[in-house]
C-alpha cells in the first residue's frame, strides 16, 4: 500500500530497530542511472530523507520538483517508468508533459509548428583575455567550502613548493557560461590540477550530471594542457587515469599523490619542486 515517505520511514525504523533503516549511499548507484531525477529530488521536501536512503521499488509517494518549479507526488517507480532514460525532458514532470503535448491537428487548417526559442548564452565577461591553460586569480571562483578540501591542500603544501594564490584555469571553450574551471588545488609548475571528491551530505554529490560536469571539466583541462588528479572517496569510481580511490587523506596518502605526480611529469621534475629537511 503507498504510503506517504515520513509514514514509510517510521515503520521502516519499527521494523528494523533502527533510527536510520537505510543509511545515507545505500541506493545511490542504481538512483545514479536517473540523473533527472536526482536532480528533481530535494530531501527537504521529504523530511530530510536522502534520495540514496529510498530502494527504487519501494511503495512510498515522494515529493519532486521539476526543474521549472512544479511540484507533484509520485513512487519511485511511477518516476522511473514515466520517461524511461532517453525521452524529452518535459516527460519527467506530469505537468510539463501535459503543457508539452500537441495540440489536435484540425483537417484542412494550416498550423505552424512553433519552436521553443533557446536564450543565448551569456558569458561572463570578468574572465580575463589570457591564453588558454594559463593559471590565474579569478574573481568569479567560489570560496573554499571544505574542510578536507584545505587539510589537504595544507598538506601538499608542506610537502610541494608550488605557487599559491591562483584559483581558476582559462579553457578555450565555454564552461557553464565562463571560459574558465575553478580545481580544488592548482600545482601551476606541474600544470597539475587537483579535486577532492566527495559523495556530499546527502551522498549523491559527483554522480549523474555531476559527474557529467567533472568529465567535461577534466577534458577541458587536459585540452588546455593540464593533467587532473581527482582523490575519490566513499564508492566513488576513478573518473581518469590517475585518479585515487581513498577513504581520506592521510601522510600516506600524500605520498601517494606524489608518486602519482611522478608518472605523469616524471621524478626529475616532481622531485626539483619538493620540500626536503
Amino acid at each position: 500500500m503507498t504510503e506517504p515517505v515520513q509514514s514509510w520511514w517510521a515503520r521502516r525504523q519499527f521494523s528494523r530497530g533502527t533510527e536510520v533503516p537505510y543509511a545515507i549511499g545505500t541506493y545511490r548507484s542504481q538512483w545514479a542511472a536517473y540523473p533527472e531525477l536526482i536532480r528533481q529530488y530535494h530531501p527537504e521536501l521529504n523530511h530530510g530523507i536522502a534520495l540514496s536512503q529510498v530502494p527504487l521499488a519501494a511503495d512510498v509517494l515522494l515529493c519532486w520538483e521539476c526543474r521549472v518549479g512544479h511540484r507533484f507526488a509520485a513512487t519511485p517507480s511511477e518516476q522511473r517508468e514515466r520517461p524511461g532514460r532517453v525521452r524529452r525532458q518535459s516527460a519527467w514532470c506530469p505537468e510539463c508533459s501535459t503543457l508539452a503535448r500537441p495540440q489536435p491537428v484540425v483537417l484542412g487548417e494550416a498550423r505552424a509548428i512553433p519552436r521553443r526559442a533557446r536564450p543565448p548564452v551569456t558569458l561572463c565577461t570578468k574572465t580575463p583575455d589570457l591564453p588558454s591553460g594559463e593559471p590565474f586569480s579569478s574573481a568569479c571562483a567560489p570560496a573554499p567550502a571544505s574542510a578536507a578540501e584545505a587539510r589537504l591542500r595544507a598538506a601538499l603544501g608542506s610537502r610541494i613548493a608550488f605557487t599559491s594564490g591562483v584559483n581558476a584555469i582559462k579553457v578555450a571553450r565555454p564552461f557553464f557560461r565562463h571560459t574558465e574551471v575553478w580545481p580544488d588545488i592548482l600545482l601551476p609548475e606541474l600544470r597539475v590540477a587537483i579535486e577532492y571528491d566527495t559523495v556530499g551530505r546527502h551522498g549523491l554529490e559527483h554522480v549523474g550530471k555531476r559527474e557529467q560536469a567533472d568529465r567535461r571539466k577534466d577534458r577541458a583541462l587536459r585540452t588546455a594542457g593540464w593533467e587532473v588528479i581527482r582523490i575519490r572517496t566513499g564508492r566513488l569510481e576513478p573518473l581518469g587515469p590517475y585518479d585515487l580511490q581513498m577513504p581520506s587523506v592521510s601522510t600516506r596518502g600524500v605520498d601517494r599523490i606524489i608518486d602519482v605526480l611522478r608518472d605523469i611529469r616524471g621524478p626529475l621534475i616532481v622531485d626539483a619542486f619538493l620540500i626536503t629537511g
